[in-house]
Protein backbone atom coordinates (compact mmCIF):
# COMPACT_ATOMS: atom_id res chain seq x y z
CA UNK A 1 0.00 0.00 0.00
CA UNK A 2 1.67 3.59 -0.84
CA UNK A 3 -0.63 5.12 2.15
CA UNK A 4 0.58 9.18 2.36
CA UNK A 5 2.39 9.19 6.07
CA UNK A 6 1.88 11.96 8.26
CA UNK A 7 4.76 13.25 8.72
CA UNK A 8 6.94 16.17 10.95
CA UNK A 9 4.49 15.19 13.96
CA UNK A 10 4.52 17.54 16.77
CA UNK A 11 5.66 15.91 20.27
CA UNK A 12 3.16 14.40 22.58
CA UNK A 13 4.97 16.53 25.47
CA UNK A 14 5.80 20.35 25.21
CA UNK A 15 7.65 21.36 28.56
CA UNK A 16 7.35 24.87 27.20
CA UNK A 17 4.79 26.57 25.74
CA UNK A 18 5.02 26.48 21.54
CA UNK A 19 3.14 28.84 19.26
CA UNK A 20 2.16 27.72 15.43
CA UNK A 21 0.20 29.96 13.48
CA UNK A 22 -1.82 28.31 11.54
CA UNK A 23 -3.56 31.31 9.49
CA UNK A 24 -2.11 34.70 9.29
CA UNK A 25 -4.60 36.36 6.85
CA UNK A 26 -7.78 37.62 7.09
CA UNK A 27 -11.84 37.90 5.44
CA UNK A 28 -10.39 38.74 2.00
CA UNK A 29 -8.39 35.50 0.16
CA UNK A 30 -4.86 35.89 -0.46
CA UNK A 31 -2.38 33.35 -1.43
CA UNK A 32 -0.47 31.07 1.22
CA UNK A 33 -2.34 33.09 3.48
CA UNK A 34 -5.13 30.89 5.60
CA UNK A 35 -7.69 32.52 7.53
CA UNK A 36 -7.16 33.12 11.04
CA UNK A 37 -6.04 30.09 13.40
CA UNK A 38 -3.67 29.60 16.14
CA UNK A 39 -2.35 26.25 17.18
CA UNK A 40 -1.07 26.79 21.15
CA UNK A 41 0.75 23.28 22.38
CA UNK A 42 1.41 23.22 26.47
CA UNK A 43 2.09 20.26 28.44
CA UNK A 44 0.49 17.08 26.71
CA UNK A 45 -2.54 19.66 25.71
CA UNK A 46 -3.36 20.91 21.73
CA UNK A 47 -5.60 24.00 22.32
CA UNK A 48 -6.80 26.35 18.63
CA UNK A 49 -7.60 29.72 19.04
CA UNK A 50 -10.25 30.46 16.68
CA UNK A 51 -10.91 28.34 13.58
CA UNK A 52 -10.95 29.35 10.00
CA UNK A 53 -11.41 28.18 6.91
CA UNK A 54 -8.80 25.46 5.96
CA UNK A 55 -7.54 25.05 9.50
CA UNK A 56 -7.57 20.89 9.58
CA UNK A 57 -5.36 21.10 6.30
CA UNK A 58 -2.83 23.69 8.28
CA UNK A 59 -2.83 21.80 11.33
CA UNK A 60 -1.85 18.87 9.28
CA UNK A 61 0.79 20.59 7.92
CA UNK A 62 1.65 22.04 10.70
CA UNK A 63 2.54 18.11 12.27
CA UNK A 64 -0.92 18.26 14.63
CA UNK A 65 -3.21 15.35 14.00
CA UNK A 66 -6.58 17.20 14.62
CA UNK A 67 -7.49 13.97 16.83
CA UNK A 68 -5.05 16.15 19.93
CA UNK A 69 -7.18 18.94 19.71
CA UNK A 70 -10.47 18.48 22.34
CA UNK A 71 -10.12 22.74 22.81
CA UNK A 72 -11.14 25.39 20.79
CA UNK A 73 -11.15 29.25 21.68
CA UNK A 74 -12.89 31.42 20.20
CA UNK A 75 -12.10 35.31 20.18
CA UNK A 76 -15.24 36.38 18.18
CA UNK A 77 -17.33 35.44 15.42
CA UNK A 78 -16.65 36.90 12.44
CA UNK A 79 -16.99 33.72 9.52
CA UNK A 80 -13.00 33.88 9.06
CA UNK A 81 -12.43 32.97 12.66
CA UNK A 82 -15.20 29.95 13.00
CA UNK A 83 -16.35 28.42 9.70
CA UNK A 84 -13.52 25.63 9.69
CA UNK A 85 -15.23 24.71 13.22
CA UNK A 86 -17.18 21.88 11.65
CA UNK A 87 -14.16 20.19 10.08
CA UNK A 88 -11.89 20.76 13.20
CA UNK A 89 -15.21 19.10 15.17
CA UNK A 90 -15.94 16.21 12.54
CA UNK A 91 -12.39 15.23 12.07
CA UNK A 92 -11.13 15.22 15.37
CA UNK A 93 -13.65 12.93 16.35
CA UNK A 94 -12.97 10.37 13.48
CA UNK A 95 -10.17 7.88 14.05
CA UNK A 96 -7.31 7.70 11.43
CA UNK A 97 -5.56 4.73 10.56
CA UNK A 98 -2.45 4.44 8.70
CA UNK A 99 -0.17 1.63 8.27
CA UNK A 100 2.45 3.03 10.69
CA UNK A 101 -0.05 4.14 13.36
CA UNK A 102 -3.48 4.44 14.56
CA UNK A 103 -4.40 8.37 15.20
CA UNK A 104 -7.39 7.37 17.76
CA UNK A 105 -10.51 10.51 17.09
CA UNK A 106 -11.21 12.36 20.39
CA UNK A 107 -13.55 10.19 22.55
CA UNK A 108 -14.68 13.18 24.66
CA UNK A 109 -16.85 16.35 24.30
CA UNK A 110 -15.37 19.45 22.12
CA UNK A 111 -14.59 22.25 25.12
CA UNK A 112 -15.56 25.33 23.33
CA UNK A 113 -14.31 28.63 24.80
CA UNK A 114 -15.35 32.00 24.06
CA UNK A 115 -17.27 35.36 24.60
CA UNK A 116 -21.12 35.18 25.71
CA UNK A 117 -22.10 35.04 22.01
CA UNK A 118 -20.56 31.62 21.91
CA UNK A 119 -23.10 28.95 22.85
CA UNK A 120 -25.72 30.62 21.00
CA UNK A 121 -23.61 30.87 17.44
CA UNK A 122 -21.43 27.91 17.28
CA UNK A 123 -24.66 25.53 18.81
CA UNK A 124 -26.83 26.62 15.99
CA UNK A 125 -23.23 25.47 13.65
CA UNK A 126 -23.49 22.48 15.99
CA UNK A 127 -27.52 21.74 14.94
CA UNK A 128 -26.67 22.18 11.34
CA UNK A 129 -24.58 19.51 11.28
CA UNK A 130 -27.06 16.94 13.38
CA UNK A 131 -27.85 14.72 10.10
CA UNK A 132 -23.96 13.95 9.78
CA UNK A 133 -23.15 13.61 13.43
CA UNK A 134 -26.05 10.95 13.81
CA UNK A 135 -24.19 9.14 11.01
CA UNK A 136 -21.14 8.71 12.50
CA UNK A 137 -22.93 7.36 15.56
CA UNK A 138 -24.98 5.03 14.18
CA UNK A 139 -22.92 3.91 10.91
CA UNK A 140 -19.43 4.58 11.85
CA UNK A 141 -20.05 3.53 15.62
CA UNK A 142 -17.84 6.87 16.64
CA UNK A 143 -17.90 7.55 20.45
CA UNK A 144 -21.22 9.14 20.97
CA UNK A 145 -19.46 11.54 23.85
CA UNK A 146 -17.45 13.03 20.94
CA UNK A 147 -20.53 14.34 19.61
CA UNK A 148 -21.08 16.64 22.23
CA UNK A 149 -19.72 20.37 23.15
CA UNK A 150 -19.30 21.75 26.69
CA UNK A 151 -18.71 25.32 26.31
CA UNK A 152 -17.74 27.92 28.40
CA UNK A 153 -18.32 31.66 27.84
CA UNK A 154 -16.47 34.10 29.64
CA UNK A 155 -15.68 38.25 28.57
CA UNK A 156 -12.99 38.33 31.41
CA UNK A 157 -11.41 35.87 33.37
CA UNK A 158 -9.80 32.61 33.68
CA UNK A 159 -11.27 29.91 31.20
CA UNK A 160 -9.07 27.32 31.62
CA UNK A 161 -6.63 26.09 34.49
CA UNK A 162 -5.23 23.14 34.50
CA UNK A 163 -1.65 20.78 35.11
CA UNK A 164 -0.19 24.15 35.36
CA UNK A 165 -1.61 25.88 32.57
CA UNK A 166 -3.85 28.98 32.61
CA UNK A 167 -5.99 30.54 30.37
CA UNK A 168 -7.42 34.04 30.88
CA UNK A 169 -9.83 35.62 28.52
CA UNK A 170 -9.74 39.44 28.29
CA UNK A 171 -12.12 41.73 26.50
CA UNK A 172 -11.42 43.60 23.35
CA UNK A 173 -12.58 46.23 21.19
CA UNK A 174 -13.98 45.08 17.38
CA UNK A 175 -17.41 46.69 17.54
CA UNK A 176 -19.59 46.35 15.74
CA UNK A 177 -18.76 42.85 16.86
CA UNK A 178 -19.00 42.84 20.14
CA UNK A 179 -18.20 40.99 22.58
CA UNK A 180 -14.75 39.82 21.36
CA UNK A 181 -11.91 38.83 23.65
CA UNK A 182 -8.37 38.07 23.36
CA UNK A 183 -6.58 35.38 25.27
CA UNK A 184 -3.05 34.86 27.78
CA UNK A 185 -1.43 31.52 28.24
CA UNK A 186 0.77 31.07 30.87
CA UNK A 187 2.61 27.56 31.60
CA UNK A 188 5.64 26.95 32.89
CA UNK A 189 6.99 30.68 33.36
CA UNK A 190 5.59 31.57 29.76
CA UNK A 191 3.53 33.73 28.92
CA UNK A 192 1.83 34.35 25.36
CA UNK A 193 -1.25 36.74 24.21
CA UNK A 194 -3.48 36.94 21.18
CA UNK A 195 -5.07 39.59 20.36
CA UNK A 196 -8.23 38.53 18.19
CA UNK A 197 -8.90 41.60 16.03
CA UNK A 198 -9.38 44.47 18.39
CA UNK A 199 -8.64 48.27 18.05
CA UNK A 200 -5.95 49.41 20.36
CA UNK A 201 -7.83 48.84 23.99
CA UNK A 202 -5.97 49.49 28.07
CA UNK A 203 -6.60 45.72 28.70
CA UNK A 204 -3.96 44.92 25.61
CA UNK A 205 -1.34 46.93 27.85
CA UNK A 206 -2.71 45.34 31.39
CA UNK A 207 -2.37 41.77 29.97
CA UNK A 208 0.66 41.83 27.96
CA UNK A 209 2.80 43.86 30.65
CA UNK A 210 6.07 41.64 30.03
CA UNK A 211 4.74 38.59 28.00
CA UNK A 212 7.44 36.35 26.15
CA UNK A 213 5.13 36.48 22.88
CA UNK A 214 2.46 39.36 21.62
CA UNK A 215 0.39 37.98 18.70
CA UNK A 216 -1.72 40.88 17.76
CA UNK A 217 -3.35 41.69 14.62
CA UNK A 218 -2.41 44.47 12.77
CA UNK A 219 -3.18 46.65 9.39
CA UNK A 220 -1.01 48.91 7.32
CA UNK A 221 -2.54 51.69 6.89
CA UNK A 222 -0.52 53.44 4.25
CA UNK A 223 -1.23 50.53 1.88
CA UNK A 224 -4.46 50.62 2.71
CA UNK A 225 -4.83 54.47 2.16
CA UNK A 226 -2.67 54.17 -1.29
CA UNK A 227 -5.76 51.29 -2.22
CA UNK A 228 -8.42 54.14 -1.52
CA UNK A 229 -6.87 56.69 -3.65
CA UNK A 230 -6.21 53.86 -6.61
CA UNK A 231 -9.78 52.55 -6.39
CA UNK A 232 -11.93 55.71 -5.09
CA UNK A 233 -15.58 53.23 -5.83
CA UNK A 234 -14.41 51.25 -3.15
CA UNK A 235 -13.67 53.77 -0.47
CA UNK A 236 -15.70 52.34 2.02
CA UNK A 237 -14.74 48.99 1.89
CA UNK A 238 -11.46 49.65 1.91
CA UNK A 239 -11.32 52.11 5.02
CA UNK A 240 -13.40 49.92 7.28
CA UNK A 241 -10.68 47.95 8.80
CA UNK A 242 -9.75 51.44 10.74
CA UNK A 243 -13.03 51.52 12.38
CA UNK A 244 -12.02 48.07 14.22
CA UNK A 245 -8.75 47.32 14.03
CA UNK A 246 -5.07 48.21 14.83
CA UNK A 247 -2.39 49.70 12.56
CA UNK A 248 1.26 48.63 12.22
CA UNK A 249 2.47 51.37 14.10
CA UNK A 250 0.19 50.79 17.04
CA UNK A 251 0.64 47.76 17.68
CA UNK A 252 4.27 48.85 17.81
CA UNK A 253 3.41 51.21 20.53
CA UNK A 254 1.36 48.65 22.54
CA UNK A 255 4.37 46.16 22.62
CA UNK A 256 7.02 49.14 23.84
CA UNK A 257 4.37 49.89 26.47
CA UNK A 258 3.50 46.67 27.56
CA UNK A 259 7.36 45.85 27.55
CA UNK A 260 6.82 42.54 25.25
CA UNK A 261 9.52 40.51 24.54
CA UNK A 262 8.42 39.49 21.26
CA UNK A 263 5.97 40.97 19.11
CA UNK A 264 4.61 38.59 15.91
CA UNK A 265 2.17 40.23 13.49
CA UNK A 266 -1.19 38.59 12.16
CA UNK A 267 -4.52 39.15 10.14
CA UNK A 268 -2.30 40.95 7.79
CA UNK A 269 -4.43 44.05 5.62
CA UNK A 270 -3.18 43.78 3.20
CA UNK A 271 -1.36 40.94 3.10
CA UNK A 272 1.94 41.26 2.16
CA UNK A 273 4.42 39.08 -0.01
CA UNK A 274 6.13 36.47 2.70
CA UNK A 275 9.48 38.05 1.54
CA UNK A 276 11.82 40.40 3.54
CA UNK A 277 11.54 43.04 1.13
CA UNK A 278 7.88 43.06 1.19
CA UNK A 279 7.53 42.78 5.45
CA UNK A 280 10.18 45.03 5.86
CA UNK A 281 7.85 47.35 4.16
CA UNK A 282 4.76 46.07 5.53
CA UNK A 283 6.37 47.28 9.50
CA UNK A 284 7.68 50.44 8.26
CA UNK A 285 8.11 52.83 11.14
CA UNK A 286 7.33 50.07 13.81
CA UNK A 287 11.56 49.47 14.62
CA UNK A 288 11.44 53.55 15.64
CA UNK A 289 9.00 53.02 18.58
CA UNK A 290 9.15 49.04 19.38
CA UNK A 291 13.00 47.93 20.27
CA UNK A 292 12.13 44.51 20.43
CA UNK A 293 12.03 41.75 17.80
CA UNK A 294 8.77 42.14 15.24
CA UNK A 295 8.28 39.13 13.24
CA UNK A 296 5.92 39.38 10.60
CA UNK A 297 3.79 36.49 10.56
CA UNK A 298 3.44 33.76 7.78
CA UNK A 299 1.05 30.45 7.90
CA UNK A 300 2.89 28.17 9.48
CA UNK A 301 5.97 29.63 11.44
CA UNK A 302 6.11 28.23 14.84
CA UNK A 303 7.47 29.72 18.27
CA UNK A 304 9.02 27.85 20.63
CA UNK A 305 9.14 29.56 24.20
CA UNK A 306 11.64 28.33 26.47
Amino acid sequence: MHIQPQVNLQPEFHEDIKVILLGTGSPRAFYGRAKPSVAVLAGHKVFLVDCGGGVVDQLIKAGVMPQRVSDVLFTHHHYDHNSGFFDVFITSWRTHITPERVFEGRSTPMHVYGPETTKEIIGKMRESFEFDVKLRVSYNLSDEAGARIEYTERNEGVVYEKEGIKITAFEVDHRPVYPAVAYKFEYNGKSVVISGDTIPVANMLKYSQGVDLLIHEAYNKEWLDTLIEQYPAYDKALSNPAKYHTTTVEAAEIAKQAGVKHLVLTHHIPAPEANEVAEEEYIKGMRDIYQGLITVGRDLMSFQLG
